[in-house]
């Protein structure tokens, strides 16, 4: 089965197939000129989403059909009114994931400002969940990357679909066991650097950048930090932060190996001011024993002068745990089929690169 790889930029959709060993063919672009925030398969169905953050147009969503190139506008996650008054408006769909393979028509989408969306019907409708967005914790939410507090983490449970899992910047980890009805603030352990000693503790401020879990072994959980980077074995309940990983534990991708818990890969960058690759080499970090040890992998990418930044949802791995890819800020896109071991650059002039995403399967 050749696999197909979904890369959403600043000026449209572009799609790779892979036809071979170390032969990747992109097609034409969709939404050319467009910015595309998240881009979606979905497994259970293989029907196609794609987000667009058009400015003074607004936030638009559209969806193919299985097998078809044809895309349709539905409509996009909307705050509903409080009373007299409109709500908030949603300034980015950044996150779009499926809900179970006994929920077909479930899908869960993240915003900014910080909103959970839910829909039953494809997309069609969605309905504010708004047992988190009352949450007396979120007068205490702040934005990290944007002005505004956002969603860009939704871990559905494989094995128990009620449970779905986000994370948020700044607002911390939360747990639903109920499929959203009620919610947990978790992630003790999680470190804010950021903030004063007293404080940097505290599970509702932190800015977690990215948040993924491994579906072999959905409790277990990483997390790229502002400041860090952290494991959880207990489903993001409590958090180990791992400080020895140079060049940098600063951040925004993680990808986590689909059967291995233990296997990962991060973006290292310099944080804050800079956030461009340390020393101006451009590398993918990587654990296989659970974050002991560190291997930083970079045959085939660029040594320097390079200021490829990778944002948090622009690094992704197959089914297979074999083959990843990552792309950034100034269009480069590279694919390794060697879990990292050897790189190849698919393109060096792409729009800036804001998802990277294979296709999955159930």
């Amino acid at each position: 089965m050749n696999q197909k790889l979904r890369i959403g930029t600043r000026k449209g959709l572009f799609v790779y197939e892979r036809t071979g060993k170390g032969r990747w063919r992109c097609g034409e672009p969709d939404f050319l000129g467009d910015p595309v925030s998240m881009v979606l398969r979905d497994p259970r169905n293989g029907n196609k989403y794609t987000a667009l953050n058009l400015g003074h147009f607004g936030v638009k969503l559209h969806r193919a059909e299985s097998g078809s190139r044809e895309w349709t506008e539905i409509d996009a996650p909307k705050f509903p009114k409080s009373g007299d008054e409109d709500g908030p408006a949603v300034d980015l769909i950044w996150e779009l994931v499926p809900g179970g393979a006994d929920q077909p028509d479930t899908l869960w989408a993240g915003t900014i400002p910080g909103g959970l969306f839910k829909s039953t019907d494809r997309g069609e409708s969605w309905t504010l969940i708004e047992s988190l967005w009352n949450r007396p914790e979120r007068a205490n939410w702040f934005g990290g990357g944007y002005d505004k507090p956002g969603i860009h983490s939704i871990c559905v449970h494989p094995n128990n679909t009620r449970c779905v899992r986000l994370a948020i910047s700044c607002g911390g980890v939360w747990e639903s066991q109920d499929a959203g009805d009620n919610w947990t603030q978790t992630g003790q352990g999680l470190r804010a650097a950021f903030l004063p000693p007293d404080q940097a503790y505290n599970p509702v401020s932190q800015d977690p950048h990215r948040m993924v879990s491994c579906p072999a072994s959905p409790d277990h959980m990483w997390i790229q930090h502002h400041n860090g980077i952290f494991r959880s074995d207990d489903g993001g309940h409590s958090w180990t932060e791992l400080t020895d990983v140079p060049p940098s534990v600063f951040g925004f991708a993680v990808a986590v190996h689909p059967q291995d818990p233990n296997t990962a890969w991060f973006a290292p960058a310099i944080k804050d001011e800079r956030r461009v690759p340390v020393d101006g080499k451009l590398i993918i970090n990587r654990t296989r024993d659970g974050g002991k040890s560190f291997t930083a992998l970079s045959n085939g990418l660029p040594q320097g002068p390079a200021y490829d930044l990778t944002y948090r949802h622009s690094l992704d791995v197959d089914d297979s745990g074999d083959i990843l890819a990552f792309g950034s800020t100034t269009g480069g896109l590279w694919v390794s089929e060697d879990q990292g071991g050897h790189w190849q650059c698919l393109s060096e002039h792409l729009p800036p690169i804001y998802v990277v995403r294979f296709d999955k399967h159930f």
